[in-house]
C-alpha cells in the first residue's frame, strides 16, 4: 500500500478502493455472485481500514474508500472510531463504501443471520452517524442500542463520509434514498436504474446520489457508464506482485486519461 497509493496518485486516479473478507469459512456453500470458483484472493484480504490507513499516508490528495465494508459483520462502534480515525489523519479523504454481503457462512461466524442483516446494515449505519454527528449520542433500534455516550474522533468531512451502498438488487435502489450518500453496482444491468434512481431522488426532495460503478477495463464499457451518468468507476488491479500491479496500473491510466479531467 505505501508504494502503490503515491503510484496511484501520481498517475491521477481519483482514488484507492479495497475490499474486506474478515475469513472464508473453508465449509462455505453459498455460491459465488460471478459464478465459478471463488478467487484465491478472497482469502487473501487485509483489513481495510489499516489498509488504507498506509493508503493515506502515502499520498497526498488521493481518496480512500472501502469496496466494500461489511458492516454487517462488525461492530459498529469499534467501525464508527476507526472509519472517523481514518478521516482525520487522511484530512478528510475517506469514502465509506458499505454492503450486505453474499457468504451467508462468514457472516453467521459473526452472529449475523442471512435473513435479516439488511435490517441490520441499517440500524448500524443510523448508529454510527449519531456517534459521528451527536456530541452526546445515542442510539435505540430493535437490534442495536447505545447508551448516551461521548465519542471522538469526529469526522473531518460534515456531517460524515460519504456512506456508498454497494449491491444490485430489487430494494437496493430504496436503501441508498433512505440511508446512504451514494450507490455502487457491480454489473452492467444495474446502469439501466440510473433513471429510477434521479427519478427517486427527485421524489424524496434530497440531494444527489453519486454513482460508482466497476465496468470491465475497455474503452467501449467506460464509455456506456460515462454515457448513463455514472460519475466514478473502479477497476480491479490483481494482487499478484509490484510489477504486475505497477504495469497494470499504468495501462489503466493509458485508457481513462480522457476521463480523468472531466
Amino acid at each position: 500500500m505505501t508504494e502503490l497509493a503515491p503510484a496511484v496518485e501520481q498517475a491521477g486516479f481519483e482514488s484507492l478502493w479495497v475490499a474486506e473478507h474478515s475469513h472464508i469459512p473453508v465449509s462455505r456453500l453459498t455460491p459465488y455472485p460471478a459464478g465459478g470458483e471463488l478467487p484465491r484472493m478472497y482469502m487473501h484480504t487485509m483489513d481495510p481500514f489499516i489498509a488504507l490507513t498506509a493508503a493515506a499516508l502515502a499520498s497526498k490528495t488521493l481518496l480512500v474508500g472501502t469496496g466494500i465494508c461489511l458492516l454487517i459483520e462488525r461492530d459498529p462502534i469499534h467501525t464508527a472510531k476507526e472509519a472517523a480515525s481514518l478521516d482525520l489523519l487522511s484530512n478528510g479523504r475517506f469514502l465509506f463504501g458499505i454492503g450486505g454481503g453474499w457468504n451467508r457462512e462468514e457472516m453467521a461466524d459473526h452472529g449475523t443471520a442471512f435473513e435479516t442483516r439488511w435490517k441490520l446494515l441499517r440500524e448500524r449505519v443510523e448508529a454510527i452517524k449519531a456517534l459521528w454527528i451527536q456530541d452526546e449520542a445515542e442510539y435505540n433500534g430493535d437490534m442495536v442500542h447505545i447508551e448516551k455516550s461521548w465519542f471522538w474522533p469526529k469526522p473531518v468531512q460534515k456531517p460524515h463520509p460519504p456512506i456508498i451502498l454497494g449491491g444490485n438488487g430489487p430494494n437496493t435502489l430504496k436503501r441508498v434514498i433512505a440511508y446512504c450518500d451514494g450507490w455502487m453496482p457491480n454489473r452492467g444491468a444495474a446502469l439501466q436504474r440510473i433513471g429510477e434512481l434521479r427519478q427517486m431522488e427527485a421524489e424524496a426532495g434530497r440531494g444527489h446520489v453519486e454513482v460508482t460503478f466497476y465496468p470491465r477495463a475497455t474503452a467501449e464499457d467506460i464509455e456506456r457508464a460515462a454515457a448513463v451518468g455514472v460519475e466514478r468507476c473502479i477497476f480491479y488491479v490483481s494482487p499478484d506482485g509490484r510489477a504486475p500491479a505497477l504495469m497494470k496500473l499504468n495501462e489503466l491510466a493509458k485508457l481513462t486519461a480522457p476521463y480523468q479531467s472531466k
